[in-house]
């Protein structure tokens, strides 16, 4: 086997022995294409398949089956795999209804899904807490299903998830301003599964294949969005790419007794704030973003005192981002410069160049140093 089949992301998920699983975005995107169907033709696709970001085209079992004058629901259960997900099991519903011509697609927030009550998350106040990559794999499969029987595609999907209020109270939701239930999440369809003792063993094995290949570039990557970005930026093999997940420090002591050349860093704003303040773990169980701290670094940045009491109250890191780049304060910038500082000091003059890349939802790059 050669070292670009034995390296890279999916080879560290495989070292593993951990069994991957599906959003809650892949669940509701699977209820929305059978009930969708099953509108349009009378009867439910079962098992239903999808078609997910990276390709994979998992089949679902259909849990509820209801097909009225009004509409039709379909309901699949969430399986994380091996992750404890405190969503893993629940019933995700998906209730949909013919809608006028012209007026697309629209998303309701059903019983057990939140709605966004404060700014700082990628979708506005008052809108159904279904994040965006969720909201486009359903729009897509509608489109396909419309397509196929000759549809207009015009209609309202309503997701629900049967105890998400209860469910929501083991969440941060609550913090987040999202409130009467989950959020609809996912950006590639796929629970990735976190033993911690497991992941940082798949962590060292990746550094230890890139070095074998005499790779002198690793990258760091703390999810999919964050990987891409990283190709576009360095167009690096799939061994150079390690999903470090949110365990930063893993990667740096690692890196220091088993060093390379170069380790790029990249990940959200939000999560590399924290590492900027000095965690090593960036996971929110553990860590949290720290507004005072933001604020702190943002006076640096030359924000005056009314923008930093402002970025102290935020609601989430990624809006003090906002009302900074609003202002012209770098404060992207001076969090990658203080991470990249935070991981130089966890290396101790090993042999290693760093540099760090902060990014919004979206894989744009909003910080560099």
């Amino acid at each position: 086997m050669n070292a670009e089949a034995q390296g890279g992301r999916s080879a560290q998920l495989k070292h593993t022995g951990l069994r991957p699983g599906w959003t809650t975005g892949a669940c509701a995107t699977a209820a929305t294409t059978a009930a969708y169907t099953a509108l349009l033709t009378g009867d439910f696709p079962d098992p239903v398949s999808i078609t997910l970001p990276k390709g994979q085209t998992p089949a679902f079992a259909l849990a509820v089956e209801e097909l009225t004058a009004q509409g039709a629901s379909a309901g699949v259960v969430k399986d994380a795999g091996d992750d404890p997900d405190v969503t893993h099991g629940a019933l995700v519903r998906s209730t949909v209804r013919k809608l006028p011509p012209g007026s697309g697609v629209v998303f309701r927030a059903g019983p057990g899904v939140g709605t966004v009550t404060l700014p700082g998350l990628p979708l506005d106040v008052g809108e159904p807490a279904i994040n965006p990559v969720p909201r486009r794999l359903m729009r897509e499969h509608v489109e396909r299903v419309a397509a196929a029987h000759g549809a207009a595609g015009d209609v309202e999907i309503t997701v629900s998830v049967d105890h998400g209020e209860e469910i929501a109270r083991s969440t941060w939701n609550g913090r987040l301003g999202i409130l009467g239930g989950l959020s609809i999440l996912g950006t590639t369809g796929v629970v990735v599964p976190y033993s911690c003792s497991a992941w940082i063993d798949s962590i060292r094995r990746g550094v230890d294949v890139a070095r074998a290949a005499g790779l002198t570039h690793v990258a760091g990557c703390t999810g999919s969005t964050s990987e891409r970005t990283v190709r576009a930026e360095y167009d690096l093999p799939d061994i150079a790419l390690l999903d470090m997940g949110d365990f930063a420090g893993a990667v740096l002591k690692y890196v220091r007794r088993h060093p390379v050349d170069r380790l790029t860093i990249c990940g959200g704003f939000a999560k590399l704030s924290k590492l900027a303040a000095g965690h090593l773990d960036l996971h929110s169980a553990r860590s949290q973003v720290d507004k005072a701290f933001l604020a702190d670094l943002a006076r640096l940045g030359g924000a005056d005192e009314e923008l930093a009491s402002r970025i102290a109250t935020a609601n989430t890191g990624l809006e003090a981002l906002r009302l900074c780049e609003a202002t012209g304060v770098p404060l992207g910038d001076l969090v990658a410069a203080r991470a990249r500082d935070e991981a130089l000091s966890v290396l101790r003059g090993a042999p290693v160049a760093v540099d760090v890349l902060c990014i919004d939802r979206a894989g744009v790059v909003v910080g560099r140093g």
